[in-house]
């Protein structure tokens, strides 16, 4: 059994490439957490297979890039922020290399591929599981840093504030059966997306929108939560988990086709299957619910074979893999695909340095709003703005003073409480957590997927309070609710580890829930990943972020990000 300190200078919560980089690049002289609810390399950027952009080919520039994403963000990216990305991409990628990654290479020089809505090659990648590379590389160099502990298999619940000055001192976290309260400097959320909110999803289990509904339950300041990208191309059969087929397959010449071979994309834009994500992901669905009667099930084919049998091999082993496994062979049949909820454009409004409005709290990689995706993220952004980002907390310095400074806490004083329950009330919570479970992802994809309208929205916000009501009357939401800053507690259920998770993270999920749908229909328009068929035009009164802090929404004009601290 691992013991853990009560206190930190840093305590990173998430191990995804956020996390992990930004564990990395924290002065050494810190002591650092690094909390994960699962273990090491469980998260989304594990699953990232297309690459990560960076303008290092002699033909491209740092200002390409930030054309680029500028086009793709649909009037919404923050300037500053995306000059910052791509200015810093090549020396990220650079550090990557040093730290071991192994991208792969033309000759000698590094290989890069062409991805939706990039004007340039400039996509590095490890065959299709560039992500799995990165996360392994950078795990192996944590577990070799005296400095960082690492925290598996436990959950952050809460943020802990000090009461008077509304500074972030540390958290409250599930581990080994009890409930701690630990101390820090620092608290950086790296926790990834939402994407389990949504019935249909390419995110991992884990992406349950923690770090957004902590901090938003603490008073942080949230952007653009409408914002979500749902990628084209999942796989979609029956018993399969919805598995992404990379955006890179596209672009070494995948074709879309529907059931009559035709590559229908071009009707709804010139540039076909390479339109922007949520252009051909609309076009999809619109062509499925032109041809098809039950939406659920219904999928167009991603065709492979215009692609070289020879490269599919070598760019694509995963894919061949997967599809294999379900009985599909990419080098002779089209795959089934449909869209599916990928990426979560809003999040934890962050400036340069990663500071949210809470003193003493950051956020880095999904789980942030840097301004850098706007309303819509540019193809292989993400993992860039992970390493870009994560390593800006190395000038974490005037804050944060080793522990080796500070006196000893006495503040664990606090009598513990035992949370005690009956098999049968135990039962009865468990199973009206599970339907929550089952219920809300299904009620989010109808009412806020690809296609949102006022009235379906509303009627979804209405029936998450109402679960959300339901969830506060539980005797463990109360037990837990009431315990104080520092006061430990233990539980006398059955799988513990389990059952507190459950509750967890389907507290998350509806507040998660709650705050993307009155997001959705807050704004009245259409823009990047947002599509109102009640709206369908992009409103220019609306080229604004919308604002969130408790519950108060607020329309705010584009600024840079260094200055909306006040």
């Amino acid at each position: 059994m691992l013991n853990i300190n009560s206190q930190f200078d840093v305590l990173v919560v998430g191990a995804g490439a956020a996390g992990l980089y930004t564990a990395l690049c924290l002065p050494e002289h810190l002591q650092v957490g690094l909390i994960t609810k699962e273990t090491v390399s469980l998260s989304a950027s594990d699953w990232a297979q297309g690459g990560i952009a960076a303008a290092i080919a002699p033909e491209d520039s740092a200002y390409l890039h930030i054309e680029d994403t500028l086009r793709a963000g649909a009037g919404l990216c923050d300037p500053k922020a995306v000059e910052f990305l791509a200015e810093h991409a090549k020396s990220c990628i650079q550090s990557l290399v040093n730290l071991g990654v192994a991208f792969d290479r033309h000759n000698s020089e590094l290989a890069l591929t062409l991805e939706a809505a990039h004007s340039r090659h400039r996509v590095l990648h490890a065959a299709d599981t560039t992500g799995r590379e990165v996360t392994t590389t950078l795990t192996a160099q944590v577990l070799r840093r005296p400095n960082i502990q690492v925290i598996q298999q436990a959950l952050a619940l809460s943020l802990w504030l000090e009461p008077e000055s509304g500074t972030c001192q540390g958290i409250s976290l599930f581990y080994q059966g009890k409930i701690t309260w630990i101390r820090a400097d620092a608290v950086v959320l790296a926790t990834g997306g939402g994407g389990q909110v949504f019935a249909q999803t390419t995110n991992p289990a884990v992406s349950t929108g923690d770090g957004v509904a902590i901090a938003w339950r603490a008073g942080a300041i949230l952007r653009d939560l409408e914002f979500v990208q749902f990628h084209p191309t999942a796989l979609t059969k029956l018993g399969a988990d919805r598995f992404l087929i990379s955006e890179a397959v596209r672009g070494e010449g995948a074709h879309l086709v529907d059931n009559e071979g035709r590559r229908f994309a071009f009707d709804y834009h010139p540039a076909g299957e390479l339109a922007p994500r949520d252009v051909v992901s609309r076009a999809i669905f619109s062509h499925l619910q032109a041809t098809s009667s039950d939406l659920a099930t219904a999928h167009v084919w991603l065709d492979m074979r215009p692609i070289p049998p020879d490269k599919i091999r070598y760019r694509f082993p995963n894919i061949v893999k997967v599809c294999q496994h379900w009985g599909i062979d990419v080098f002779s049949q089209p795959i089934p695909v449909a869209p599916a909820a990928h990426y979560w454009m809003g999040g934890i409004l962050t400036d340069l340095m990663n500071q949210t409005n809470i003193p003493g709290l950051y956020a880095v990689g999904e789980t942030a709003s840097t301004g850098v995706h706007g309303a819509n993220r540019l193809a292989s952004n993400s993992l860039l703005e992970c390493i870009v980002f994560g390593a800006q907390m190395a000038n974490l310095k005037s804050e944060v003073t080793s522990q080796t400074d500070k006196g000893k806490e006495s503040e664990f004083t606090l009598y513990p409480s035992e949370f005690i329950l009956s098999e049968g009330e135990w039962n009865n919570e468990e199973a009206q957590l599970e339907e929550l479970r089952q219920k809300l992802p299904r009620l989010v994809w109808e009412s806020a997927g690809i296609c949102r309208q006022e009235e379906s929205l509303k009627k979804a916000i209405a029936t998450i309070e109402s679960w959300q009501q339901d969830f506060a009357t539980l005797k463990l939401t109360q037990f837990l609710l009431r315990l104080r800053p520092t006061q430990p507690a233990s539980f006398t259920l059955p799988d513990v580890e389990r059952q507190l998770r459950l509750w967890a993270e389907t507290r998350n999920l509806l507040d998660v829930a709650y705050l993307i749908l009155k997001s959705a229909a807050f704004r009245t328009e259409s823009r990047g990943g947002h599509f109102r068929l009640d709206h369908p035009q992009t409103a220019s009164d609306w080229q604004a972020h919308t604002l969130v802090q408790k519950h108060y929404w607020s329309k705010s004009p584009i600024i840079s990000n260094s200055q909306f601290l006040v």
